[in-house]
């Protein structure tokens, strides 16, 4: 598990923007509910709920510098 600040990658944040899935599922409509993760997929989403607090952006970190 990473704590601090997450290393960005320029490749990484434009290949999920511009995914065939994301596209399909924003434009179907087929996205589930915010919190709907801990029925799909309990495991990713405890991992992904630590990740989140204990990690920040570089971009936030920035702004908040930057405001």
């Amino acid at each position: 598990m990473k704590f601090g600040i997450r290393t960005p990658s320029l490749r990484k944040s434009i290949a999920a923007r511009t995914s065939a899935k994301r596209f399909l599922r924003h434009n179907l409509g087929l996205k589930a509910p915010r919190g709907m993760g801990w029925l799909t997929n309990p495991r990713k989403a405890a991992y992904n709920r630590v990740y989140n607090r204990s990690t920040i952006s570089l971009w936030s970190l920035l702004a908040k510098i930057f405001r």
